[in-house]
């Protein structure tokens, strides 16, 4: 179950990672409500699945999928040019993650 809010506390890092870029340093009401409110889901799932995981482990983990997550959309939204070289990058952060669960 640690692996499951751990994953699911990533991609709410996501989320909170592309409300701030959409806050505007918080003079945008709903992006800083959002902002906030994915925070505390994704700290919340970080420090519960960390009663049972390693703390690099979990961080790691957590890191990967919220940035694999927030490329992702950067891709799909035209934010950010899609890149053979890219891929490749983003390919091996989900490898250490699982790599990381495969290990644990």
């Amino acid at each position: 179950m640690a692996w499951i809010i751990l994953i699911l506390s990533g991609a709410f890092e996501s989320v909170w990672a592309i409300a701030l870029s959409k806050a505007e340093g918080f003079t945008r009401l709903w992006p800083s409500v959002a902002f906030f409110a994915a925070l505390a889901i994704s700290m919340g799932g970080l420090a519960w699945a960390m009663k049972s995981l390693p703390v690099g482990t979990a961080y790691a983990v957590w890191v990967g999928v919220g940035a694999s997550i927030t490329i992702l959309y950067s891709f799909a939204a035209g934010e950010e040019a899609v890149t053979t070289l890219k891929i490749i990058f983003l390919l091996m952060i989900v490898a250490g993650i699982i790599g990381l669960r495969v290990v644990n």
